[in-house]
This record gives structure tokens, sequence and C-alpha cells, in this order.
């Protein structure tokens, strides 16, 4: 993971709409392996935006979505794979720690914990390749 995102609590995660709008959210990322892991409510436009392009950007944000550093290409998907998910979660609890857990607790309270999606974003290296 690149140093400017190691040091951010937040990534901003722009991804494009069919009309070729950025549209960019600051979330909660976790390192796992080689790629980074984002919860998301299942309904939210990026869910959704994901479903129709793989295609997406991060840069470290503040809480509020002010960019912090560069932008870098990505490439992000929505996890259906059981395996995928539980070890997204683990990296998210794994960082977040007692913050995770109490967001989980609220969630399964109002009754969207299962309707949660979690995306799993490889970044590129220099001209699109992936990362190293």
């Amino acid at each position: 993971m690149p140093k400017q995102l190691q040091d951010s609590e937040y990534l901003s995660l722009g991804t494009w709409r069919k009309n070729g709008t950025i549209v960019d959210t600051p979330v909660w990322f976790a390192p796992g392996g080689d790629y980074l892991y984002v919860f998301s409510a299942g309904d939210a436009g990026k869910v959704k935006r994901l479903r129709n392009s793989s295609r997406a950007r991060v840069a470290p944000c503040t809480v509020t979505g002010k960019v912090l550093g560069g932008w870098q290409d990505a490439t992000a998907i929505v996890l259906d794979d059981p395996q995928e998910i539980a070890a997204a979660y683990q990296a998210l609890h794994a960082r977040y720690r007692w913050r995770m857990v109490a967001i989980d607790l609220v969630s399964r309270l109002a009754g969207r914990f299962k309707k949660r999606k979690l995306i799993r974003i490889a970044l590129h290296g220099g001209a699109g390749t992936p990362a190293a």
C-alpha cells in the first residue's frame, strides 16, 4: 500500500457514472494482501456504479472528503465470495477495532447489516498496470 494511503484513516473512492461523471466518496478502508477493502450500504450509489463499471480511483482524504494526496487509478468490484467477504471484514476489524464493532452493532440493530456490500480495490501502477 502506498505510504500516502498508509497514513490516512479515510480513502476517497471515485467511481464513474454512465455519463462519465466521477463521484468521489470518503470511506473507511483496510489493506488485505494485495487489495484494499471497503464496506458500503448495499443500495449506495457507489455499489450501483461499480456494478456497471469496475473503473475507480482512490486518494487519501479527510472524513469530509477533502483529498490529501494524489489520485491513483484502481479497479474495484463488489464481492460475492463468502470467504473473501470474511477476509475483508477481518481486515476492517483489525484496522478499526472497536469502531468497526460499534458500526456493525448499530447496523445490525437497524437491520442493515445483511444488506451491506464489501468492495475489493486493486490499485494500478504507472500506466494502468496492477501495482506490485
